[in-house]
Order: C-alpha cells, then sequence, then structure tokens
C-alpha cells in the first residue's frame, strides 16, 4: 500500500478571511507548486462536472475551476431546454489556473512563505498549510 501526504488546502483574500479548506493528497512527499495547483484544479473539475451532471445548477460552484464565458452561454442555452449542463474542460482549466499564477493572478503561500515559481518544490510534513490569495484589482488603478 502507497503512503499518502496531505496538504491542507485554504483560499484566502489579502486580507486573510478563509473562504474555503480542502485536503488534496499525493504518494510522494516532494511536489512542485505545479503539481499542487493541477491536483488542485483536477479535483475540482472533477467534483465539478460530477455536480454539473447531478444537478444541472448553479450549486457546483468553486473557487479556481470557473466555466469560461463560452461554457456559460452554452449551459445556459442547454438549460433553458431542460438538458443537462455542459462539462468544463479540465487541461483548459488546469491551463488558465497555472497562467493566473504565472500572471500573478493569485499566488501561494506555503507555510507563511509565498511560491515563486511553478517548479519550486514542496516538502509535504504533518502541518503543512497551502493558502491560495487571490488579488482583487483595485478599482481605478
Amino acid at each position: 500500500m502507497l503512503a499518502t501526504h496531505v496538504l491542507h488546502i485554504r483560499d484566502e483574500n489579502a486580507f486573510g478571511t478563509v473562504a474555503n479548506e480542502l485536503k488534496i493528497s499525493f504518494d510522494r512527499v516532494r511536489v512542485s507548486v505545479k503539481d499542487i495547483i493541477t491536483e488542485r484544479v483536477t479535483q475540482e473539475v472533477v467534483q465539478y462536472n460530477r455536480k454539473a451532471a447531478e444537478y444541472g445548477s448553479d450549486r457546483a460552484r468553486f473557487h479556481l475551476v470557473q466555466p469560461t464565458d463560452l461554457e456559460r452561454q452554452l449551459n445556459g442555452n442547454s438549460q433553458a431546454k431542460g438538458e443537462g449542463r455542459k462539462l468544463v474542460d479540465l487541461d483548459k482549466q488546469i491551463d488558465v489556473a497555472l497562467k493566473a499564477f504565472q500572471g500573478n493572478g493569485f499566488f501561494i503561500l506555503i507555510d507563511d512563505l509565498q511560491a515563486e515559481t511553478l517548479e519550486q518544490e514542496v516538502e509535504i510534513k504533518a502541518g503543512t498549510l497551502v493558502s491560495f490569495v487571490k488579488l482583487t484589482p483595485l478599482v481605478g488603478g
């Protein structure tokens, strides 16, 4: 049986308010920031698509995974006809999240230290906390 190493993930805003918490398991003790983002988005997309198939409503809403404008348009049209929601594309969402990290759309703190690159490695220890901090653009500036 493989050992699992669990990361505690927290979504926060710039003021430290926690919006969401989850746990992600890995089969190895060292992972990259890219691995963390990819696994987190993968879990969210799977969960989103499962809920979308079950409920066909906006109950399937997550912080990093958001349907594109086109997916929203398609979902709106299919819901009006009583059909199920379209599924979110996993590869596209991973790409969007990785680009957002690189473009400072959000940053990641690992035990209160900011992750700098996707290649940066993290050693998973008991109690390791990873915070995804979404930045909100200022109006007019």
